[in-house]
């Protein structure tokens, strides 16, 4: 081969391989919602079976309707505001209020936009922001803001510290939390650019934002969210903040972990 068929056949290469990757790209921003959430519609005709005292509530946006469930203790102490996980619904969800409600507080876990009966979908960070702010303001109306508890899981973690950052909620708990979507994108896609990434959710600055006491649970063997996530964040933390190591603990399952059942009400005093 000479060396001018061999330095076309190089850069013929080269050239599929950039238009490869710009599809690749275009394709990740279009389509980073379905790479992100996944959600179980409900119909609205659903009728949640929960083995303890609930109440239905549907709160209207200008989006729609959104849709959570709240979760009755007896005497309760205050409520644990609950963002949970990308996957599923408040149908699968529900099962964590339990192990609050037991310790005498009420648990509301909300459906994001497009989740369980929903309405609408998550289309940006600021539309998800304003649905979460929409529902903590209904359960400010219920209750004492220092009585309620905003916690949040995995996907639901950097909402939650946003959250708590622009009002004052009594406390603030993070399980399996993510220093950021940013950071998660650099270590998982490194070639991928961080500015195609629509969803950033910065939980480290919102962090800084939280007056709050802060406690952040991880399992140390968690294969989705990298554990130093919390290691991270633990620098950015102020003086008084936990954070809790679970040893062997993965991502799923944090709520019934022994060690964090048996911390739980210690975190909650």
């Amino acid at each position: 081969m000479s060396f001018n068929r061999f330095s076309g056949f190089i850069f013929r290469c080269m050239f599929l391989v950039i238009i490869l990757f710009t599809l690749l790209c275009v394709g990740l921003y279009f389509l980073q919602e379905k790479l992100i959430y996944f959600p179980q519609r409900l119909d609205k005709a659903y009728r949640f079976d929960f083995r303890s005292s609930f109440e239905e509530i549907n709160i209207p946006t200008e989006e729609g309707v959104l849709n959570g469930v709240l979760f009755r203790a007896d005497s309760a102490k205050g409520l644990i505001f609950y963002l949970h996980g990308n996957g599923g619904s408040v149908g699968d969800w529900g099962s964590v209020a339990d192990r609050y409600t037991a310790l005498r507080y009420d648990v509301f876990i909300l459906d994001y936009p497009g989740y369980g009966k929903s309405d609408g979908a998550i289309s940006s960070q600021a539309k998800l922001y304003k649905a979460v702010q929409s529902a903590y303001d209904k359960m400010k109306s219920r209750y004492k803001e220092e009585e309620i508890v905003v916690l949040g899981y995995s996907i639901g973690t950097g909402p939650a510290a946003w959250l708590a950052a622009g009002n004052r909620p009594g406390k603030l708990i993070l399980q399996a939390p993510y220093y950021s979507l940013t950071d998660i994108m650099r270590k998982t896609w490194p070639f991928v650019p961080t500015f195609l990434l629509k969803y950033k959710f910065p939980t480290n600055e919102y962090l800084a934002a939280c007056k709050m006491p802060v406690v952040i649970i991880h399992g140390d063997q968690d294969e989705v969210i990298y554990y130093g996530s919390s290691l991270k964040l633990q620098k950015e933390m102020k003086a008084g903040d936990t954070l809790i190591t679970l040893h062997g603990q993965t991502h799923n399952g944090i709520t019934d972990n022994p060690d964090y059942v048996a911390l739980l009400p210690t975190i909650l005093r």
